[in-house]
């Protein structure tokens, strides 16, 4: 059984809950009363509790540091940052009371090297990592493993602003002379839910071609 929180996808979404009986619901993760009414709805419907949960959404913004507006800041930490600790505050005691459970947090390479022109956005993603770390540590003994994935150019939306000339500059970049796949990123989050990462805790694994080596 899977719970998916998504903000404006309405026609994928529905078209997970028609295929696979995916339980879904609508939230805007800036929005904290939203998000734990939202919680509230989830802890209600899946009361035996979650065997895995995967903190993975995101915004994109690219611009100089000295144009970001305080809104746009609190609005990057809030989705990046500051949802995936609520979520993982909130859900994780499931997890310790049955002294099992995978908590994945999705960050980025940006999280780990930085990025020119996307300060707010390195920023949030190095902060997750923190909070990876830090929660593996306080988890771990209860029987619960958080790890982190750090994704590098990955062929998604979140790109679709870049132009021709600049997805090619990037691929050029990148060792493997390519953008990776979204399911290539989804198999090492399946192998962190697994038994397999049994052993692997407070880990972050990088997934960017060979570009930031």
């Amino acid at each position: 059984d899977t719970a998916v929180i998504y903000r404006n996808s309405d026609t994928s979404a529905n078209e997970l809950k028609a295929k696979y009986g995916t339980a879904v619901y609508k939230c805007d993760l800036a929005d904290r009363e939203d998000l734990l009414s939202v919680l509230g709805k989830i802890k209600s419907d899946f009361p035996e509790g979650f065997d895995a949960i995967i903190n993975n959404a995101g915004i994109s913004s690219r611009k100089m540091m000295c144009d970001i507006s305080d809104n746009e800041w609190d609005d990057m930490l809030s989705v990046s940052l500051t949802a995936p600790f609520i979520i993982t505050r909130e859900l994780s005691p499931f997890m310790v009371k049955r002294g099992s459970g995978r908590i994945i947090n999705i960050s980025s390479i940006w999280g780990e090297h930085g990025a020119s022109c996307e300060v707010h956005y390195s920023a949030a993603k190095s902060g997750l990592i923190g909070l990876t770390k830090a929660s593996a540590m306080e988890l771990a003994p209860s029987g619960v493993i958080v790890n982190c994935i750090c994704p590098g150019v990955i062929d998604t939306d979140m790109n679709a602003d870049l132009t021709d000339s600049e997805m090619e500059e990037l691929k050029n970049s990148i060792p493997l002379c390519r953008f990776g796949a979204a399911e290539e990123v989804a198999k090492t989050a399946v192998f962190l839910a697994s038994e397999s990462s049994s052993y692997v805790v407070g880990q972050i694994l990088t997934i960017d071609g060979g570009f930031c080596n």
